[in-house]
């Protein structure tokens, strides 16, 4: 039965559903708040069987392979750029790493002649019906829907109007991580770099075929609050943390103030005893998202194919839903764990203690394990095999 669906959030989970809903038939509209899909972005990385099974399955794994970043290792440094442990390709990019950019336009390419995209708009009020969902958008324009997924990440303005403020669900680690393009200064290959102080690190990863990097600073909280919109304070809070950082920090810090991309955020964790209410659900950070760790991108492509696949199997909504919770609830758990040490490790309080497990870590069979460590919570889930669609997309490459 066709149903009506409106997804919130057009980065990478809410697309990823958009197309298998689409192919099963459904009528889908995708709302973005942003004007036009966000380009650039840190690199996400997918790894493991279950991974690979999802992205075959939606043909989209050769597309990625095409636009992968070719990283190489992550080297830990001194504050004289001397080597201190190096952290294989396989860990910091698991099997194919691709720019959360990259990624969205693929996703959109593929469903843009399939579900309908409205950009520059956002969810203003829910009201559940009983068998439908009537929602007006901050432009004023009102319509009814079967079904609404918040797929708008970690500040989820769905889970909100759903489900209740922010402050009840999102669970702070006490780090915060901030993200912008940059001039390659240093002329790096394809090798990442990083330099950590108590408390704080930065780190360089090469994109744009090395004519660029992608800057990641990670620091220690302490109590730093700012709104997650105004770029300007937040870009101050990086610059003020950071002053004084030895290595290259400062004239790197400088290109903060132009860069083309810029993101910073809390490092935190969506807690929730369930993502489903009425005809409402949530996917990917926005129900049990973490925003630092290299397992997010990966786990909303999963769960959206999770949530479609129960939605084509099960005529009931809310049959489908609570199937959808419970054969991702193991998931989202795993990835949540595996994602709590991202604040310690680029910022330790101790560099020489890092230093000295990661030494450990690398060295011949334990470096094996630390492969097998780093893909164990992407795995942690059986998929079903669901109805195949019988509504191909309109757009092939």
């Amino acid at each position: 039965m066709t149903k009506r669906i409106l997804i919130s959030g057009a980065s990478i989970a809410g697309p990823a559903l958009a197309y298998w809903l689409a192919r099963y038939g459904h009528e889908v509209t995708v709302v973005e708040r942003a004007p036009e899909l966000r380009r650039g972005g840190q690199a996400i990385d997918f790894r493991g069987d279950v991974h690979r099974t999802v992205l075959e399955k939606m043909g989209i794994l050769n597309e990625i392979r095409n636009h992968e970043t070719g990283n190489g290792p992550l080297h830990m440094i001194d504050a004289e750029g001397r080597d201190l442990v190096t952290l294989p390709a396989s860990f910091t990019g698991g099997d194919v790493e691709i720019l959360r950019g990259d990624l969205a336009r693929i996703l959109y390419d593929r469903t843009r002649d399939s579900a309908n995209y409205a950009f520059g708009d956002s969810i203003a009020s829910l009201t559940d019906l009983g068998d439908a969902v009537a929602v007006t958008f901050e432009s004023g324009r009102s319509s009814v829907y079967d079904l609404v997924v918040g797929a708008d990440g970690l500040h989820s303005n769905v889970r909100r109007l759903a489900f209740g403020p922010e402050t009840q669900f999102v669970k702070h680690s006490g780090y915060h991580v901030a993200v912008f393009e940059a001039p390659n200064r240093l002329h790096l290959d394809r090798d990442a770099l990083l330099y950590s102080e108590p408390n704080r690190g930065l780190a360089l990863y090469p994109i744009a075929g090395g004519t660029s990097v992608n800057v990641m600073c990670v620091f220690k909280a302490d109590g730093a609050t700012v709104d997650h919109r105004d770029t300007d304070a937040q870009k101050q809070l990086i610059a003020d943390r950071f002053h004084g950082m030895a290595w290259h920090t400062q004239p790197i810090l400088a290109d903060l103030w132009n860069a083309p991309y810029f993101y910073h955020d809390s490092i935190s964790t969506v807690r929730m005893p369930t993502w489903t209410s009425g005809r409402v659900a949530l996917l990917g950070d926005a129900g049990y998202g973490a925003t630092c760790g290299g397992t997010g991108a990966g786990l909303a492509i999963v769960c959206a194919y999770v949530l479609a696949g129960e939605l084509a199997t099960n005529p009931a909504h809310q049959a489908a839903f609570t199937t959808y919770e419970q054969e991702t609830k193991k998931l989202t758990r795993a990835c949540q764990r595996a994602a709590a040490g991202a604040g310690p490790f680029f910022a330790p309080k101790n560099i020489h203690h890092r230093t000295l497990l990661y030494k450990t870590l690398t060295k011949g069979p334990m470096l094996n394990l630390l492969n097998k460590l780093t893909t164990k919570a992407t795995t942690a889930i059986t998929l079903k095999n669901y109805p195949t669609p019988t509504h191909p997309t309109l757009t092939t490459f």
